[in-house]
């Protein structure tokens, strides 16, 4: 097997022997069905063409293998009974194969901080009607808030109205980059938008559950990542006079933005698992490459420039694994909010580490590096999303450099 198709093993699990024994099958259910289905899966979907966003059959199966081996619903420690920490190995094996994995395990955005959202908001009937079969992997969901008018990366910013009318609330807006709502499995949105203008600045955001059919939701079109349509989707959706009962309430009116940084914690730090894994699979790409490849008479592995930037891409890899998974001990210790700086960090670093990972790779492939006969082309282009998505680097910065200027000195320096 090649080195491509060896998730490597250096993060293993965390503590206890049920993650141990978890991570040993999630290494050989990669290595002998998901990375050897990557072919059917991308020949589907270019028979299908990039306007259709059915999920391969592949997918499926491997769903019901992943649940028959107990790689199912991983991701929520109420269902898996795992620690964040432990957790983070199994993630980052299935960034290995993103398209694939995740949803195999059904364990894949933005599904699981919608289900991470009913299972700590999500009143009875809800966790009936819409809780229930997303952990069971029968329909998909998808998550409402970046609008393409304002800076959504300022969640108070949002316009969408969401207006009490009697029983019911109406919602009237726009919104773009709601990942998965193309998928026509997808039954279910989360909208946020402004329930009350004239409340306090962070109170003004409530979330309220869309059925996908409802009238007046108009699906327009997915967008392409640097000109690659997922499968899922990533949609612009005009809602007009949109009338769902008020008991579609996500917690509280009001609780909008408080909900959408419980949800999005979580989110972050399981993309920043998968992205890790990402940027093993690309360095492992770069050594198998470098190894076979001569040029002005010697292997690119026996050049001193190429070591180099091998050496600099596992440093990258370690330093942004250790911040990922320290944010996670804190989140099992301490908890989400304890934890919201670590976050940030690793939502800054991993993304940062990856592309730079993928780069050399890219790098050292050549003309290979650049088309689809590799996975690195679209693994860079989802990764530098990532830089944007779930808030972009800037954001993160400003509230780490807040926060820096908040904390207390630990040594009096004043002479």
């Amino acid at each position: 097997m090649s080195a491509s198709q060896t998730p490597y093993a250096g993060a293993g699990p965390a503590t206890s022997a049920r993650a141990a024994q978890l991570y040993d099958t999630m290494v050989q259910f990669m290595q002998e069905r998901v990375l050897p289905s990557e072919a059917a899966y991308a020949a589907y979907r270019a028979q299908q063409g990039p306007a259709d966003h059915t999920v391969p059959p592949v997918v499926e199966e491997l769903k019901r293998e992943a649940r028959a081996l107990g790689l199912w619903n991983l991701f929520l420690p109420s269902e898996s009974g795992l620690t964040q920490r432990e957790y983070a190995p199994l993630a980052e094996l299935s960034g290995w194969s993103n398209d694939i994995a995740p949803e195999a395990m059904n364990c894949q955005a933005p599904d699981t901080g919608n289900m991470e959202l009913l299972h700590l908001l999500g009143t009875p009937e809800q966790k009936r009607d819409w809780l229930q079969p997303l952990l069971d992997g029968t329909i998909r969901s998808a998550f409402a808030m970046t609008e393409p008018d304002v800076a959504s990366s300022d969640a108070t910013n949002i316009m969408t109205q969401i207006v009490s009318d009697g029983d019911d609330y109406v919602i009237s807006g726009r919104k773009w980059w709601t990942s998965g709502a193309a998928d026509p499995r997808c039954r279910l949105l989360i909208v946020m938008g402004k329930t009350d203008p004239t409340a306090e600045t962070h109170r003004q955001q409530s979330m309220v559950l869309v059925p996908m059919d409802a009238p007046g939701v108009h699906n327009l079109r997915s967008l392409p990542v640097f000109g690659r349509q997922d499968q899922h989707g990533h949609n612009e959706i005009v809602f007009k006079d949109v009338r769902v009962p008020k008991t579609n309430i996500v917690g509280e009116q009001g609780g909008g933005f408080a909900a959408a940084q419980a949800r999005l914690g979580p989110g972050r730090i399981h993309h920043c698992m998968r992205a890790l894994g990402a940027a093993e699979r690309g360095l492992a790409l770069a050594v198998e490459r470098v190894r076979s490849r001569t040029a002005f008479g010697s292997l690119l592995a026996d050049q001193g420039v190429v070591q180099q930037q091998l050496a600099e891409s596992r440093v990258e890899i370690e330093q942004a694994r250790l911040i990922c998974h320290e944010a996670c001990r804190v989140i099992d210790v301490e908890g989400n909010k304890a934890a919201r700086n670590l976050v940030a960090m690793a939502k800054i670093a991993v993304p940062r580490a990856v592309t730079s990972v993928l780069d050399r790779a890219i790098q050292m492939h050549g003309g290979a590096g650049v088309s689809d006969d590799t996975p690195l082309a679209a693994m860079w282009g989802w990764h530098r999303a990532m830089r944007l998505f779930d808030g972009p680097d800037e954001v993160h910065l400003r509230s780490l450099g807040r926060a820096e200027l908040r904390r207390p000195p630990r040594l009096n320096l004043v002479t």
